[in-house]
Formats: C-alpha cells, sequence, structure tokens
C-alpha cells in the first residue's frame, strides 16, 4: 500500500519519534509504514488520518 505518511510527516518537521509518540505506537511502526514494509491497522489508520486533518483517502492508496 503507498502512503502520504513521511511526506506530510516532514511537512510538519516531526520526527518518527514524535509522530510515534502522538499516534501511541513505536518509532519501528512509524518507520515500517513509511516504507511500506507494514499496512496500518484500520484504527491506526485513522488515527493518523485524524492527525494530519486528512480524509483517510489522502494518505493511502491501495495501488491497485
Amino acid at each position: 500500500m503507498n502512503n502520504r505518511v513521511r511526506e506530510l510527516r516532514e511537512g510538519k518537521s516531526w520526527s518518527q519519534g514524535e509522530l510515534a509518540e502522538r499516534l501511541g505506537v513505536s518509532r519501528q511502526t512509524v518507520n515500517a509504514i513509511e516504507t511500506g514494509k507494514y499496512d496500518p491497522s484500520l484504527p491506526l489508520a485513522f488515527r493518523i488520518a485524524k492527525l494530519f486533518r486528512k480524509p483517510i483517502e489522502d494518505l493511502f492508496d491501495p495501488g491497485e
């Protein structure tokens, strides 16, 4: 799954650790999401979308 998490995080000048803290996950989880090695659970995807004030569809693309 493609995503814009890194782009949006960098736009806020947050480190991976800062984003992880805001989401209640580990920095490794943020890294894995950003690199496409891990697809977040639906509740986590919604938390990410809410944090960035974007519709979930603007953050994640199934890459069909």
